[in-house]
């Protein structure tokens, strides 16, 4: 059964997709922005043009304000990938993502996969509040569910 952590919807367990999932409506309460986790087996060639593709594939890129993040991981390659919108990435500075892909890297490495999301998830929606603080007029535009 090993072998059914490289399918990426095997990956996590049903109550570690929960915590996730927690983790993205906690921090969404806090800003506009939308965050999503987006989990594959393999990718082929540069893990950011694909993670580009799959970004505009699940609609990150109809959110009002342009403000959806994704955490792009890839299970067998163990690569992840972090993608703003447009309307982040005028308002961000360079390399705004690298400590939250540090902070999944380095929960991977002990073996705590849905920790290090969740806490990267959590990280991402108190930065996001910075820029795109959530109003009461704010909508959830997006699903908060894991996509694979």
């Amino acid at each position: 059964m090993k072998f059914l952590k490289y399918f990426p919807v095997f990956f996590f367990s049903e109550s570690e997709k929960k915590i996730i999932e927690e983790s993205i409506g906690e921090a969404e309460k806090h800003t506009s922005g939308e965050i999503r986790v987006h989990l594959e087996g393999r990718v082929r060639g540069d893990i950011l043009v694909h993670a580009r593709k799959v970004f505009e594939r699940i609609g990150m890129t109809k959110t009002k304000d342009r403000n959806g993040v994704l955490l792009f991981l890839s299970v067998r390659d163990r690569q992840v990938a972090i993608l703003g919108d447009r309307g982040i990435n005028e308002k961000v500075p360079p390399k705004f993502w690298e400590q939250e892909i540090a902070l999944i890297q380095e929960s991977f490495s002990r073996g705590e996969f849905a920790e290090g999301v969740s806490k990267a998830v959590l990280q991402v929606g108190y930065k996001l509040k910075e820029y795109f603080p959530r109003d009461r007029t704010d909508a959830n535009e997006l699903p908060d569910k894991i996509s694979f």
